[in-house]
């Protein structure tokens, strides 16, 4: 029987994958769940394994090539022996569309030509994609410089310095729907959202950023001797577009707490060496997610998404940890936080953490945040206004942590002065659905359930 292996569903919001490369060819024979392709997406990299043991018939995309999800990649004889290495006869049907890619040759040796398109048009990434809405480029006419040819971010962005301004006369409403109708077929969701902004309100169009805006050009670059030039890596690029379209769509806010961890900071010290023992980190980030668990619960509105018109205020508690990888930032999920205690969460923090560390993160682990926290480490410094990972609506950001003079309440209720450890915590949030009240009513519980330090651990 030929089985269909598809790209599956790489997470909740991905909605595409490029094929990185593929670990087998036509004719090999493989064993149930043995990789066969690896598959990278803007979360994380994948390898895409065999839903049963058989024999490759046929490989329908190139390495090289972005395909949506569920789309077929590949044909399986499924319970075929044929010797490794064994070349499956051709089907007498035409064979399915590939997209093909410039630099590649198709079976038969028959090179592909540079200027090549599939189902989706131009090979290009997501990211291509949207900055040709944005400047107005037609990606037929852009040269692709990536790998395989593919254009990228970049590519468009150095034909849109030459595209005169748009004198078209304004568009009618059917016009309008005409094209957001088009454009939401074309490309992701929080892209068509982009799109959509554009079309509308008067033809705005936003600054393009390594460009410039209206009259104004950045000037381009003159290397001098001793600079030093360094490529963006994938993940750099990713999270580059994630942070420009996050200030973009998102109205930013920032309010800012101080927290005396004196109490925290003492239920630490009584029970670190217990936990390090069981090999486990006792730290200030866990008390710090568990109180933010424990206040969303009490203020919801910060645990939401926005839709087109609409908002959805969840139900799970999925708070994103920012951490630290060979790649880059990552935010990994602990799920269902709120019913978690310290250990727990402490569990939870130091499994993603290591696994991120080791670049062996998984797209489940990066998907699904509700809301997110961002630790700047042992050399962070008294505050700062994080960027909220989008989609969330709000995201904590953990100062420097310092021993400071503070005014406490003495045995005969007079204030005394004290040395206590303090942190500054400031909060990030989306004022489209977040108001003022409900921001700060949830970041003053967040520290009034470190202050109190009533945990479980």
């Amino acid at each position: 029987m030929i089985i269909d292996v598809t790209v599956p569903q790489l997470g909740e919001s991905v909605t595409e994958g490029t094929i990185t490369k593929w670990r087998v060819k036509e004719g090999d024979v493989v064993t149930k769940d043995q990789p066969i392709a690896e598959i990278a997406t803007d979360k994380a990299d994948s390898e895409l394994p065999s839903p049963a043991a058989g024999r490759i018939v046929k490989l329908l995309a190139n390495e090289g090539d972005v395909v949506p999800v569920r789309t077929v990649i590949c044909q399986l004889e499924e319970g075929a022996g044929a010797a490794p290495g064994a070349r499956a006869p051709q089907p007498a049907e035409a064979p399915a569309p590939v997209m093909a890619s410039p630099n590649v040759t198709t079976r038969g040796d028959t090179p592909v030509s540079p200027n090549a398109t599939g189902a989706m048009g131009p090979l290009a990434s997501p990211t291509a994609r949207r900055a040709a809405l944005e400047t107005g480029v037609d990606l037929k006419s852009v040269q692709g410089t990536g790998d395989h040819g593919r254009i990228t971010r970049d590519d468009v962005l150095r034909a849109g310095v030459d595209v005169p301004p748009r004198t078209e006369p304004p568009m009618s409403a059917a016009q309008r729907a005409q094209a957001d109708t088009q454009i939401r077929a074309q490309v992701s969701a929080p892209t068509a959202g982009l799109a959509q902004m554009i079309n509308q309100g008067g033809g705005f169009v936003p600054p393009v950023p390594g460009v410039g805006f209206g009259s104004f050009k950045v000037p381009p670059y003159r290397p001098k001797p001793g600079d030093q030039v360094v490529p963006f890596t994938r993940r750099r690029r990713i999270t580059a577009d994630h942070m420009v379209y996050s200030k973009f769509a998102s109205p930013h806010v920032v309010t800012v707490a101080e927290c005396d961890l004196y109490r925290a900071a003492r239920l630490r010290e009584a029970n670190k060496d217990r936990y390090k023992k069981e090999g486990m980190s006792l730290t200030m980030l866990a008390f710090v997610v568990v109180a933010v668990a424990r206040a969303i619960r009490e203020n919801p509105t910060v645990n939401a998404r926005v839709l087109d018109d609409s908002y959805v205020v969840f139900k799970d508690v999925n708070i994103g940890v920012a951490v630290d990888s060979p790649d880059g930032l990552v935010v990994p999920v602990v799920r269902r936080a709120d019913e978690l205690g310290v250990r727990g969460i402490v569990r939870g923090i130091d499994d993603v953490a290591a696994r991120a560390r080791t670049g062996k993160i998984t797209v489940d682990d990066l998907s699904g945040a509700t809301f997110s926290v961002s630790n700047p480490g042992l050399k962070g410094n008294l505050f700062g206004g994080a960027i909220i990972n989008q989609p969330n609506v709000g995201i904590l950001r953990m100062g420097e942590i310092k021993k400071r003079a503070v005014v406490v309440e003495g045995p005969d209720k007079e204030d005394q002065i004290a040395i206590h450890p303090v942190m500054y915590m400031a909060l990030s949030y989306d004022h489209r659905i977040v108001d003022g009240v409900a921001a700060n009513s949830f970041l003053w519980r967040v520290r009034e359930i470190l202050e109190k330090a009533e945990f479980e651990v």
